[in-house]
Formats: C-alpha cells, structure tokens, sequence
C-alpha cells in the first residue's frame, strides 16, 4: 500500500509543472490590457503604471530568487530590470500620455536649466511603482525595528499595497 502511494505521488510530481522559469508574456499581456481597459476608464497612465512597474519588480525579483545562484555578477539586480524592461517597454505603444514641466533655475530659455520637459507619464509612473517595490521590504525592516522585533499582521503586504495605492492616488489628483 505504502509503495503505491509513493508511486503515485512520484507520477503526479512527474506530470505536473514543477516551476516556472521565464517572464511570462502572457503575464505582461495580462497586465498591459488590464492597464489599457484601466486607462479606458479613466485612470491615468500615471497610476496604471505605478501598478504595472510594481508588478513588473515583483515578478523579476520573484524570479531571480527561483533561479540558481549567481551564475553572473549581479544576477539578482540584472534579471529584475530585465523583467522591468520586458515587461513596460511593450506597453508604451498602448498608454501615450504625456504631462509637462517647466524647468526655469537659469540660463536662457532653451539650456539645460530653463527649458519645458515633456514627462511619459507611463514611464514615470513605472519608475515611480518599480522603486517603491524595491524599497517596502526595508521600510517594513525598519517598521519591525521601531517595534523592537514584532510585526503587524500582513504588514510587508499591507505597507506595499499602502504606499502604492497612495502613490497613484496622489497621481490622479495632481497629475
């Protein structure tokens, strides 16, 4: 009896997928035509893309940490930006909107210093969830410290989804 089960379980460990290994495109089009239906109604690129950067870390960091260590320099850092790069990079064509500002610190108008910059708010906003992924777990580190030791409940979850839904709220209102 015990032989069977051993048998059973060696078969089903066979025939199912152990674990992904890639960045998976249907992933990042899943994602792209949430973002697209999101913008859609409303949303702006702005805040689509502080969700979408996140998401596009969270899935590389996810990654490097499945592959086997370090066969290049730096293997954790290289395959989440590749994970970024592949995952915001195709759903520029999709989410075009643009804000400016107005630099005027010196010079005349048309240096470096005074001059209108035009911002991809998509690209922003990507940068801006893409940081704020990779620096919640050392806030929720520092938050653990501050409590001598104990955490909240879902407190690196909570804090993450916190200082992103800030961030894109305050995108819609500013923006």
């Amino acid at each position: 009896m015990r032989t069977k089960k051993v048998a059973t379980l060696i078969s089903l460990g066979l025939l199912t997928p152990g674990i992904a290994l890639a960045h998976c495109p249907l992933c990042t089009a899943g994602a792209g035509l949430a973002a697209v239906i999101a913008t859609r109604f409303g949303v702006s690129s702005g805040a689509t893309g502080i969700f979408i950067g996140a998401f596009a870390v969270a899935m590389g960091a996810w990654i490097s940490r499945l592959l086997p260590k370090k066969y290049v320099p730096h293997q954790e850092t290289a395959i989440t930006a590749f994970s970024f790069l592949t995952t915001v990079i195709p759903l520029l064509p999709l989410l075009t909107q643009y804000s400016s500002i107005y630099v005027d610190i010196g010079g005349a108008y048309g240096s470096w210093l005074n001059r209108t910059y035009l911002i991809n708010l998509f690209v922003a906003g990507s940068v801006l969830g893409g940081t704020l992924m990779l620096i919640s777990p050392r806030l929720s580190g520092w938050v653990t410290n501050i409590r001598q030791g104990r955490q909240v409940p879902y407190q690196g979850i909570a804090l993450t989804f916190t200082l992103l839904i800030l961030s894109a709220f305050i995108t819609e209102v500013v923006v």
